[in-house]
């Protein structure tokens, strides 16, 4: 059986963070091991506390499934602060790691900072390289790009897709070569786009992509980021290209979110467990 990694924070409301990708693993038939970088006290109305775990026993985590049962897919997540980044990086670059998912959690959904710019600039010289793709959101996104001196003048709730596209492919270009010489892949996700579709636009080694369809109309959305990334890497685990594994993700979201549970009063969670993929 293959085996993926999340590292991430957790959420006591089972929504988003570990717990989702945990459930998206075993929805994909993949088995999930986990390195958690922060606790987190919330529910479907957002978040209430944080405890981050220390960077030593972050790497005592993944030192610890990668020496018993090395992943076929490493997923991140919330990092927190610039010393779990670094600790992070140097971990899988040690053990070599492969098909790396990196969804560079930075902002809240209440806007405020998730990282700071030392933090962010370590996501991008350090860990980036260790990562075979990124998925930012449009907020990520304007941030990935600021911290790459792409101006972007538009505010993140008008962003098209025109521009959407205009600082993907700035952003992939303007970011640091993989380890391995290769350029990391940039997926941008498009779910916050105006408009009946949504879109996500993918740079990679083998071209561009869109990856559209149609918005389906709920508050349950509570994790779909870690959702997606989590069933890339399941993707990637088991043997898709990179492509391939964006558009299986992609496909397996809209089931979860077309068929949410209205669960909490609040941003409900996904129905991880409607679909399984063959």
């Amino acid at each position: 059986m293959k085996s993926c990694l999340s590292i991430a924070g957790s959420d006591s409301s089972g929504g988003a963070g570990i717990q989702a990708d945990l459930k998206t693993f075993a929805a994909h038939n993949v088995f999930g091991t986990s390195a958690i970088t922060a606790l987190t006290a919330q529910n479907t109305l957002g978040v209430h506390g944080v405890e981050h775990v220390s960077p030593d026993f972050i790497e005592q985590q993944i030192s610890a499934v990668f020496d018993d049962i090395r992943p076929d897919a490493i997923k991140i997540g919330m990092l927190a602060n610039q010393a779990i980044v670094l600790t992070v990086a140097a971990t899988l670059s040690f053990y070599n790691a492969d098909n790396v998912v990196l969804d560079p959690v930075m902002i809240a959904t209440s806007g405020d900072a998730l990282l700071d710019r030392q933090a962010i600039e370590s996501l991008i010289y350090s860990l980036i390289p260790c990562s075979d793709i990124i998925t930012p959101n449009i907020s990520e996104l304007i941030s990935l790009c600021g911290a790459q001196s792409i101006a972007c003048d538009i505010p993140a709730g008008d962003i098209n897709q025109h521009e959407l596209k205009r600082l993907t492919t700035l952003l992939h270009a303007s970011l640091p070569n993989k380890k391995n010489g290769g350029r990391v892949a940039v997926l941008s996700k498009g779910g916050h786009l105006s408009g009946d579709i949504a879109a996500d636009y993918l740079i990679d080694s083998s071209g561009h992509y869109w990856f559209e369809s149609p918005r389906v109309d709920t508050v349950n959305t509570h994790g779909t980021g870690c959702t997606l990334s989590a069933a890339i890497s399941a993707n990637l685990a088991v043997g898709f290209t990179l492509n391939q594994a964006c558009s299986k993700a992609k496909d397996y979201l809209n089931q979860t979110l077309a068929k949410g549970l209205d669960l909490g009063i609040g941003n409900g969670p996904l129905n991880h467990y409607t679909f399984f993929p063959s």
